[in-house]
């Protein structure tokens, strides 16, 4: 049975040793938005992305993807939803020993039983997508990191998926990239009737292209709202965080004891 949302994360809990990351998330993913996951580096947001597809085991709640919760399905059942899913890495993660072409390639020759010009076909298609059919031969040493982030995302399309995922697609991208790749993620979107999920801390290039945002504080939900509603938000952590301002809900000195009394001066009196 098909719901409205195709991702519903309820208490969601994740600590890596000690160090609680997820404290009790609760969030929804609507079929066919563009979602924003936005908050401080270390705020526990690619650990969300990676809980969503499985790659981690949450220690409390649950993440349903397409109706199924995640971390209950079999191996064989959770590789079968991660080919509905599209995953552009923060790092990039191209094959550096394979061409543009064959790292299109590569997910429809394991994941599929196509031929060889069907998939020739097929690539060359993802690559026009993003502008860059003229680019199949070239190496990703070759590339410039703006035309290595858009392969990425022709990647991430290979397979026709459900829901895209795109963990800080802006990082490292001059303004014109940052452009081109904002305006390939709305665009494909919508042209393909997928899901998007940003997760970013760039929060003026994102609210470019998201329908609705969500604000990761201390392991929690923060804030959330469709983006227009966000822009006129007058709470303070959501008026720092897209504002960039150094001082507010996030502090700008670190827990700290007095300084008088690291000078000392309280031991003399």
């Amino acid at each position: 049975m098909t719901t409205d949302n195709i991702v519903e994360i309820s208490n969601l809990k994740f600590a890596y040793g000690e160090r609680e990351i997820l404290k009790g998330i609760d969030l929804t993913i609507p079929r066919g938005k563009v979602v924003g996951i936005m908050g401080a580096s270390g705020s526990g947001k690619s650990t969300l992305m990676r809980l969503i597809g499985g790659q981690l085991v949450p220690q409390g709640g649950a993440v349903k993807v397409d109706g199924e919760v995640v971390h209950e399905l079999s191996r064989t059942d959770l590789y079968r939803l991660r080919r509905k899913m599209g995953m552009q890495f923060q790092a990039g993660g191209l094959f550096t020993d394979l061409s543009v072409y064959d790292n299109i390639a590569f997910q429809m020759r394991e994941n599929t039983d196509l031929s060889e010009s069907m998939i020739r076909d097929l690539v060359l298609l993802k690559l026009a997508a993003v502008g860059l059919r003229g680019a199949s031969h070239l190496m990703p040493a070759e590339l410039s990191g703006g035309m290595a982030r858009r392969v990425c995302l022709a990647r991430a399309i290979a397979l026709d998926p459900m829901l895209i995922m795109y963990d800080e697609p802006f990082a490292g991208l001059d303004p014109i990239s940052c452009s081109v790749v904002g305006n390939l993620i709305r665009t494909l979107n919508d042209a393909l009737g997928v899901t998007s999920i940003v997760v970013s801390y760039d929060s003026a290039e994102s609210m470019r292209v998201i329908d609705y945002l969500y604000l990761i504080s201390d392991g929690v939900v923060a804030a959330s709202g469709a983006k227009e509603e966000m822009k006129t938000s007058r709470d303070p952590f959501v008026r720092q965080f897209l504002d960039g301002a150094p001082d507010g809900p996030v502090p700008f000195h670190h827990a700290h004891a007095a300084y008088e009394s690291d000078l000392g001066f309280a031991a003399a009196n």
